[in-house]
């Protein structure tokens, strides 16, 4: 039989349909002073550009032109073929959609998005690099990803007539003859490149500015089960206490209640392994390759909790599954799941029916133009 409803111009109204009654959705309450807070507290999109003044090239297009060939070339590792662009296709959001990188060798986290990496201050799952720049370097010294060294990534920038030309224009002078110094300027060129990679405004971000300017008219474009779900978000759901802001997340870390390994089958430590390796990092802030002034800070030294892990940021995440640090769940509804018990709060779980309009929530959080990428499967909640 085929449903057709009748509208009726009150509250509950019914329609009648095959000489049975069916009840009309109920129109959401209208926003609390709170709510409007909230939500308003998740923009405006995109947000400034900042410089890092920690890179003296952060910003300046010429860097970003050689961070880009950097991100394509084969020269920077030692394994034939691999780049930056292996782990991080751009096609993908700059993620790879594995549930663990691969790189030289199979890795032991999953591959986060580098898009809006610009707006956190801590990188890595495990916050083990405190820039940008430490951050792209990283990688390129890692044995089971490119496996390089600073002999060999300063050679590629001098033999390689693109890079060593493209190199002139960012920095002002030929590469250095000090390879690690060569290497950390190749990281700082990858910087200014990933700076540029940020998401495009989304339904949500239209929404919330017309919830802010009480546009009633743009704000009956936004799917309800979205605003239900964006309710929930900002309110019972307590999302917002990890995943703060206009790119969702408080770039903090908390502990996760799945336990995952490393390759050495040790339980993975997350921001306490993190901690130790900032702090031994020849390419921390707090070292001579700062560019900033006056800058002779030693790392946060904060005590780690076990199994704590840095918040990824939530734009575009329909569109990048697998999730959690370790890739273990590939369905977005049943990512929401595991924070029922984060940190041991007393968080409430969530019901089917609340996941579900949570999800059509964070589905608004990806680009109209960019969604071909989405597993409608991936989305369903059961």
């Amino acid at each position: 039989m085929r449903w057709l409803a009748i509208a009726g111009s009150s509250l509950g109204a019914l329609a009648l349909v095959g000489g049975m009654c069916l009840a009309l959705p109920t129109p959401l309450p209208p926003w609390r002073a709170d709510e409007l807070a909230n939500v308003g507290s998740l923009g405006p999109w995109p947000p400034p550009a900042v410089r890092d003044a920690s890179n003296r090239v952060s910003g300046r297009a010429e860097a970003a032109a050689l961070g880009e060939a950097l991100f394509h070339s084969t020269r920077l590792s030692t394994v034939g073929g691999l780049r930056c662009a292996s782990c991080h296709e751009p096609w993908r959001y700059f993620t790879d959609g594995r549930a663990r990188a691969l790189g030289a060798e199979a890795g032991a986290r999953n591959t986060p998005s580098l898009l809006n990496m610009r707006l956190q201050h801590w990188f890595g799952w495990d916050g083990a690099n405190d820039s940008l720049w430490s951050q792209s370097i990283r990688p390129m010294l890692d044995v089971r990803e490119m496996r390089s060294d600073a002999a060999h990534v300063a050679q590629a920038l001098r033999d390689d007539e693109t890079l060593r030309r493209l190199y002139a224009l960012a920095f002002g002078h030929a590469p250095p003859a000090d390879n690690e110094m060569a290497l950390v300027d190749a990281g700082k060129a990858l910087a200014a490149y990933q700076e540029t990679l940020a998401s495009d405004r989304t339904p949500f971000d239209a929404f919330r500015d017309a919830l802010a300017r009480g546009d009633l008219d743009a704000m009956e474009r936004y799917p309800v089960a979205a605003q239900r779900g964006l309710r929930l978000f900002t309110g019972g759901g307590q999302c917002v206490a990890c995943h703060a802001g206009p790119n969702f997340s408080d770039g903090e870390f908390h502990r996760s209640p799945i336990v995952s390994r490393l390759h050495d089958g040790t339980l993975d430590s997350g921001r306490a392994l993190g901690l130790k390796k900032l702090l031994a990092s020849p390419y921390a802030r707090n070292s001579r390759f700062n560019d900033e002034m006056n800058a002779a800070q030693e790392p946060a030294a904060q005590p780690a909790e076990a199994g704590a892990f840095r918040t990824p940021g939530l734009r575009e995440v329909s569109a990048t599954a697998p999730y959690m640090h370790d890739g273990s769940i590939a369905n977005l509804c049943d990512a929401l799941q595991p924070h029922a018990a984060l940190e041991g709060r007393p968080m409430p779980a969530l019901t089917l029916a609340e996941r579900r309009d949570v999800v059509a929530f964070l589905r608004t959080l990806s680009a109209q133009e960019r969604a071909v990428l989405i597993d409608e499967d991936a989305m369903i909640c059961r």
